[in-house]
């Protein structure tokens, strides 16, 4: 928005032209001199003149009877606002009257403002002709030469004027009429000298007055407004600056203060704003320290508006507005600048404004201005439009630049400037944008860079150690670059603007024009290739990212000599047919996927290093013996075939993060793995082929360690007192038979999931000591038949999957986990007997010898009333084995009951207040639905195929959006069948019957077909 005009000021009579006229004189004075001249209209002359409002007052004496100029009423016509000052004797003067009709018809034709002043009259007087006035026109009536249409023209405009609100100055001083005159011209003009083509501004405008700026309080506040380059600080501080001024004793508006300190002193920026809030034209100071001293005893009691736009250093601001208590109650200081760090050194953290970047609309509309000269685009260039206003991602100084510089051309030059945006920039965009990076430091411009160029979009946590080894000091220069408005982080993403991250990649460029291998960083494909395959890298390059592989590619041996000082290298897709001599040994970041050798070169010693992936590589062998890495914190090669075995690990103290997942052939842990006391994630998924771990694992900062898929795997190994720290332990899949004693040192442990452990017979008791375990999933475990005693030692246990387990018994202590939501034994059939009389279920019944066992349940729930989700699908429930209070289970939204063997299910459901779904798919005994709760949205009863409809009905009652799916195709013949009663809140709900579907509204009565 600061550049959506160049001042918004300047641009008004441009985008005005068109509906309103041009003035030539803000206002014209109206007054009759004999009772005025030499008093009151002096003074308020003077004062209009002061506040740079421009005034015509005739100051020729006229003699009474003489006809007004046409030139006088072209002045009338020119002018914005006239301020009639009706006194005594001002209707005995016919030029007066004339210039009053004059001016009452530029009210009514030209949109003129009036401001009457009622000097020394009553306003009923000038409205009724009474008084003097009356006595006045009584003498014009009577004159012959009088025209009597010119005497009720006279009469009308007064009757007019009368009934506008205005001033009465009879025993008020002046002083004060007239400072309230001036205020009232002041804000109009200053609303209609803002441009009506700053799109967005008005929004940003409102929010500033309202949360930061409380223009009524008395307190003395700077205000500073933040952003990037180009994003309209200094236009917002114009329309305030304008919109508020006239509220104040005196401002100023200092434009450029970084341009005009470079230009000269700030001797002479200090002896501008003086003469502005002072009013006078020649102040001349000796010093910056004496241009100090003269505003802190001078303004200290002036209510004063000052900016200060565009400040780039402490020292304009210690010259310029320094100390809150220089300035009068109730003043106001509006500093703009790109430097966050700068503001808050000098503004209350709370007044810091920071500009936001225009939203899709509104930049349409500021595009769309530029190019069209209309809020909309034609109709074939809608999509050039959009792609044009995505570049400019809402920063208003590239959307004006892109569309001035489009308006008027065709459509092939358009896409033709579409093509050319990356490589030829239009305008002066990012000249605006590299003031802010020419002022960092060394440090500072090389993280910027990097960003710009490798890291834009990154997680900030992961790249923060990276950063750190290419001694970008992220620590502080990322808060820097973010004072500066040059990065942002959101959702803990590292962004930056797409210009911006252009501006950095041009820098670049620029390092060497002509030849890729002479610039610090490359991450275009063909200079890429170019480098690797030419040889023409240098030790300038210090990183190489590679994201695209569009096809493979062959490099010599040698591709990598050349370029000692190589700090990152990402790549991937390419072949080493001759092999590799040389890798950098400076390098911090190393990501080559599809690495295609066996083994790293033999020289490559890397100490910096930090991060080392290799996806889908052939290597064999990290390193031979030990290497000392203690820099190193990732090492990702997941999915390398030929990995053997890990390395010796004795020297890289330092790894947080070791990720082996799918290496298939791997089958030996180095026993030094339990020297990695900072390792936070231990990945094998899938390695099928590892049989063996070392015999106790003691790692202390472990969070997740995950063996899903080690099928070789039988034994786990035993804890070590200091793993508390493990949160999620994944066994899925492995061949292990029983867990450890020492498990229960895991104390901090979350999740534990030991899915399809198809030989798992036994859990310790130790397990129920695990009070952290919020989830526990043991479906699959098919040779699994007994759980520990004792489970109320699981206090916050939130999930239980016992699914298909053979499970035995299930301990009473179960209805003490209060904070369970989520229940399943599905598929817990075709169990040995077992007879108990515990309160919960997964008790058995006697297996009858022609089927499955039955999964018995207890007579209530008790204890349970945190269950939302309970799943008993596929356990052969039969009639009766649903208990008949089922109200303890007052949270529960999901009950399935899919694949029992049941008839009819007892009418205890309808305590179910919460249960938003029940599934009875293939539940193929079911003749009849219960009665439901109210809460109800889903019921799935595909192929049920005994169900039947009865005398009684069918009762659906349902909220919101709501669907019944009924198949009951037990015979041929169709029976008319009612659903009686349907209540409904929302939405449509929608019955499926036999691949039927019915829509209905609230409220109806519905007939529906329904097969018996």
């Amino acid at each position: 928005m600061a550049t959506q005009a160049a001042s918004a000021s300047s641009s008004s009579s441009q985008s005005s032209s068109s509906s309103s006229p041009r003035w030539n004189y803000d206002v014209y004075l109206s007054f009759h001199g004999d009772d005025t001249c030499n008093s009151f209209i002096d003074y308020l002359y003077a004062a209009l003149k002061q506040k740079g409002i421009n005034t015509f007052r005739d100051d020729k004496e006229l003699e009474r009877g003489k006809v007004i100029s046409l030139e006088l009423l072209k002045v009338i016509e020119k002018s914005q606002f006239a301020i009639t000052v009706l006194s005594k004797n001002y209707a005995t003067s016919k030029w007066c009257l004339i210039e009053l009709a004059k001016i009452i018809g530029c009210k009514k034709e030209m949109e003129m403002t009036v401001l009457p002043i009622f000097y020394h009259v009553e306003p009923s007087e000038v409205r009724h002709q009474t008084g003097t006035i009356g006595e006045a026109f009584s003498k014009h009536e009577k004159d012959q030469k009088a025209n009597i249409e010119d005497v009720q023209t006279w009469k009308d405009a007064l009757r007019d004027v009368g009934n506008i609100s205005g001033w009465h100055v009879d025993n008020r001083l002046h002083s004060i009429v007239i400072q309230e005159i001036i205020a009232r011209i002041l804000r109009e003009l200053k609303i209609s000298s803002v441009s009506k083509d700053l799109f967005g501004i008005e929004s940003r405008v409102e929010e500033l007055l309202e949360k930061y700026f409380c223009v009524g309080l008395d307190d003395v506040r700077f205000v500073g407004i933040c952003g990037m380059g180009g994003i309209g600080k200094t236009t917002i501080a114009q329309v305030i600056h304008a919109r508020i001024s006239y509220q104040f004793e005196a401002s100023s508006f200092i434009a450029n203060v970084r341009q005009e300190t470079e230009k000269s002193h700030l001797v002479s920026l200090q002896e501008k704003l003086l003469s502005k809030l002072l009013m006078e034209s020649q102040i001349k100071l000796g010093g910056d320290h004496e241009g100090i001293d003269v505003m802190q005893k001078r303004l200290r009691n002036k209510k004063v508006l000052i900016v200060l736009d565009d400040v780039d250093s402490e020292e304009q601001l210690e010259a310029l507005a320094g100390k809150l208590e220089w300035f009068g109650p109730g003043s106001r200081i509006i500093i703009t600048s790109r430097d966050r760090h700068l503001l808050k050194r000098h503004v209350v953290d709370d007044n810091i404004y920071m500009a936001k970047m225009l939203n899709d609309k509104e930049a349409l509309q500021l595009f769309c201005w530029g190019s069209f000269k209309k809020l909309y685009p034609d109709e074939n260039y809608v999509g050039l439009c959009t792609d044009f206003v995505n570049y400019a991602e809402g920063l208003p100084l590239a959307l004006k630049v892109l569309g001035s510089s489009l308006f008027d051309r065709k459509i092939h030059a358009w896409k033709s400037v579409q093509g050319q945006l990356k490589e030829h920039h239009i305008g002066n965009i990012l000249d605006v944008l590299k003031i802010s990076y020419d002022k960092l430091k060394d440090t500072e411009k090389k993280l910027f860079l990097d960003i710009a160029c490798f890291f834009k979009g990154e997680d900030i946590d992961h790249i923060r150690d990276i950063l750190q080894s290419f001694d970008c000091y992220p620590a502080s220069n990322i808060d820097v670059l973010m004072d500066k408005s040059l990065i942002t982080i959101v959702g803990g993403k590292l962004l930056m603007h797409n210009l911006l991250q252009e501006l950095g990649k041009e820098i670049v460029r620029h390092e060497s024009l002509r030849e890729p291998g002479g610039r610090s960083r490359l991450w275009h494909y063909e200079d890429i290739l170019h480098v690797l395959k030419t040889n023409t890298g240098s030790e300038v390059v210090e990183g190489i990212v590679l994201n695209t592989h569009v096809q493979e590619e062959y490099l010599n041996a040698e591709a990598f000599t050349r370029m000692k000082r190589m700090r990152l290298l990402k790549i991937g897709n390419v072949q080493l047919p001759e092999g590799l001599n040389y890798l950098p040994n400076e390098l911090c970041i190393m990501e080559w996927h599809g690495y295609p050798l066996k083994f790293m070169p033999a020289s490559f010693q890397p100490t910096k290093l930090v991060e080392l992936k290799m996806h889908c590589s052939c290597i064999k062998q990290l390193w031979k013996g030990t290497k000392s890495l203690d820099k190193l914190k990732l090492i990702d090669v997941s999915d390398s075939k030929n990995l053997l075995e890990t390395p010796n690990f004795s020297e890289v103290p330092n790894l947080e993060r070791l990720i082996l997942r799918g290496c298939l052939r791997l089958f030996k842990i180095h026993p030094s793995i339990g020297a990695l006391k900072k390792l936070i994630l231990l990945n094998l998924q899938d390695c099928k082929s590892l049989d063996s771990f070392p015999g106790k694992i003691n790692l202390e900062s472990l969070e997740i360690l995950n063996l899903c898929g080690c099928s070789r795997l039988k034994k786990f190994p035993e804890i070590g007192e200091d793993m508390t720290c493990l949160l999620k332990l994944y066994l899925d899949g492995t061949a292990i038979t029983e867990l450890p004693p020492s498990f229960e040192n895991l104390s901090g442990i979350i999740l534990l999931s030991l899915k399809d452990c198809k030989n798992l017979l036994i859990l310790p008791s130790v397990l129920c000591r695990l009070s952290a375990l919020k989830t526990l999933i043991l479906s699959g475990c098919s040779r699994l038949n007994k759980m520990p005693e004792n489970l109320s030692g699981m206090k916050c246990l939130e999930e239980l999957d016992a699914s298909e387990t053979a499970i035995r018994e299930f301990p009473s202590s179960i209805l003490h986990m209060t904070k369970l939501r989520k229940l399943s034994f599905h598929g817990c059939k075709d169990l040995p007997p077992k007879s108990w009389d515990l309160l919960y279920c997964c008790c058995l019944l006697l297996k009858e010898s022609s089927g499955p066992i039955s999964l018995l349940l207890p007579d209530s729930f008790s204890g349970l009333s945190s269950l939302v989700s309970l799943d008993l699908s596929d356990c052969n429930l039969l009639d009766g084995a649903i208990p008949n209070d089922l109200s303890s289970l007052s949270s529960l939204q999901l009950l399935n009951l899919s694949g029992n063997k049941f008839i009819s299910l007892p009418d205890s459901i309808c305590q179910l207040s919460m249960l938003r779904e029940l599934s009875l798919r293939n539940c193929s005994r079911l003749r009849a639905l219960p009665k439901l709760p109210s809460s109800i949205l889903y019921v799935w009863a595909e192929d049920c195929t005994s169900l039947e409809t009865y005398s009684n009905q069918i009762f659906v009652r349902t909220s919101s959006e709501s669907v019944a799916i009924i198949n009951c195709s037990r015979l041929l013949k169709y029976q008319e069948g009612i659903i009686r009663k349907v209540s409904l809140s929302n939405a449509q709900s929608i019955l499926l019957i036999q691949n039927l579907k019915l829509k209905f509204q609230c409220g109806s009565r519905i007939r529906v077909l329904v097969p018996l």
